[in-house]
């Protein structure tokens, strides 16, 4: 009964239903992760592995983003603190440990281990796909610093409501570009050679 109804779903999953099943799988994994990250916060930052690591990569997303803004954009910035950039203007942008893509980068890691797909693509995606979101990151400190300089009455709205939601777009196109690519390759495959 079990190997039957399997069968069923199976053909339902690899039928035109296939990518709302891939999107509703999808929307619960990323709220599902989510909702435990933010429940678990305290008990999860308990841990000085994660701390350090979080420090560690708010350090790397500071000195990455204050040599953009100092040798590509030529922004003039003093630094007084750890991890403070101070512009010319009096604003500063500060990177703290939130600040760092942790939390992003373990919602990549949980997201892409249990999608389906192959391993061995896994292996090698889930690796590219966070170093992606570094790379969003220190973009987002980059622009918020850009804002700061020239336009900071706008540096809550677009922090709040465009850089922080901006992580879930590139999640998201970095999971249809997963189920694109990969995940439905061996069902390609399989439907072409039956054909």
């Amino acid at each position: 009964m079990l190997k039957k109804f399997w069968l069923q779903f199976k053909t339902f999953y690899s039928g035109r239903y296939g990518f709302a099943i891939d999107i509703l799988l999808f929307s619960v994994i990323t709220i599902f992760f989510h909702n435990i990250w933010w429940s678990f916060e305290s008990f999860i930052k308990s841990f000085s592995a994660v701390n350090q690591t979080a420090d560690w990569l708010a350090k790397q997303v500071f000195l990455s983003s204050l040599w953009i803004n100092r040798n590509l954009l030529g922004l003039q910035i003093s630094i007084e603190e750890v991890n403070i950039m101070w512009f010319s203007n009096g604003g500063f942008v500060q990177v703290v440990e939130s600040c760092s893509g942790l939390k992003q980068f373990y919602q990549i890691l949980v997201l892409f281990i249990l999608f389906p797909g192959p391993w061995k693509h896994k292996l090698w995606f889930i690796p590219v796909s966070i170093i992606i979101m570094h790379g969003v990151n220190i973009l987002r400190i980059v622009i918020l610093s850009v804002l700061v300089v020239w336009k900071p009455q706008y540096w809550d709205l677009v922090h709040v409501w465009v850089l922080r939601p901006f992580f879930y777009v590139v999640i998201f196109m970095l999971w249809v570009w997963w189920v694109e690519k990969f995940k439905n390759r061996k069902t390609s495959k399989a439907a072409a050679t039956t054909s």
